[in-house]
């Protein structure tokens, strides 16, 4: 068993949480979702070396309001974290939801620095995606912002139970754990996210995906309710070095319907030289 660590730093005056496991080999960094924390990748962090962030906005990181929360914001993130801790070697990136598509344009921007990739229910860097309803929601001002105060410890296990085929899948523990950070930066936070990037950007995020010669794993649950499995096999076809592997009887969170999945990430991520 790995030792995993929490460590605080400050980027740019800013407060940045982060978990770690130390080892030999090729550093795994973990990019979370929304509205999440690092906490999804604990199962992940004992498998090897690995660093997992608190994105801005969420967990225990910065949440200020002066703070930019785009794509490109959460990119500058990244290229600064990985900096400061350290990791100027080869790195393999994973990441779920809003964090796949932060791992994906950072292959895109950096290549040479990334040698594998693993997604799973990746935010569709890729034509034909429509935010889902209860996102289109949060994109309409004042709307959003109601819907966001109005939230409470029931409707967010609702909302969290909602994107798993087996509502099981999400323990009263596990939902206490992303309410106690669902304040109001992370409200504020998950605004401006669903704001700042459409269906148009998102595509044009995604322009270079052709491009990228490192290998790739991407995972899907074949019941994500708000990601469809279709765009899974667009991102095969759009990557010329993918792995495709769709998790029967799984939604948004596979990993937590499928433990395997955990698994076949991390020897993915751990078996590319």
């Amino acid at each position: 068993m790995t030792s995993l660590t929490e460590h605080i730093i400050e980027l740019a005056g800013e407060p940045v949480f982060y978990r770690e496991t130390p080892g030999p080999g090729r550093c795994a960094v973990y990019l979370h979702s929304l509205p999440t924390s690092s906490a999804d990748w604990l199962p992940f962090l004992d498998h090897g070396r690995a660093l997992a962030p608190d994105l801005p906005g969420f967990g225990r990181s910065t949440k200020g309001g002066h703070l930019g929360y785009a794509l490109d914001d959460h990119l500058r993130f990244l290229e600064a974290f990985l900096d400061s801790v350290a990791v100027d070697e080869t790195v393999a990136l994973a990441g779920h939801g809003w964090g796949g598509a932060i791992a994906l344009a950072y292959a895109q921007r950096h290549p040479a620095r990334v040698g594998a990739v693993a997604i799973i229910d990746a935010l569709p860097l890729l034509e034909g995606f429509a935010w889902p309803r209860v996102a289109r929601q949060a994109l309409r001002p004042g709307v959003g912002e109601f819907v966001m105060g109005s939230v409470t410890r029931r409707r967010l296990g609702r909302a969290l139970r909602a994107g798993v085929a087996d509502p099981a899948a999400w323990s009263d523990e596990q939902i206490e754990a992303v309410w106690e950070q669902f304040d109001q930066g992370t409200q504020r936070a998950i605004l401006r996210v669903a704001r700042s990037i459409g269906a148009t950007e998102l595509a044009r995020a995604g322009s270079g995906l052709s491009t990228l010669s490192a290998p790739t794993l991407i995972v899907w649950g074949e019941e994500d309710p708000w990601l469809p499995a279709r765009f899974a096999a667009a991102y095969a076809s759009a990557l010329p070095a993918a792995e495709l592997a769709m998790i029967p009887g799984a939604g948004h969170w596979p990993w937590l319907e499928s433990p395997a999945v955990i698994d076949r990430v991390t020897a993915f991520l751990s078996a590319v030289p």
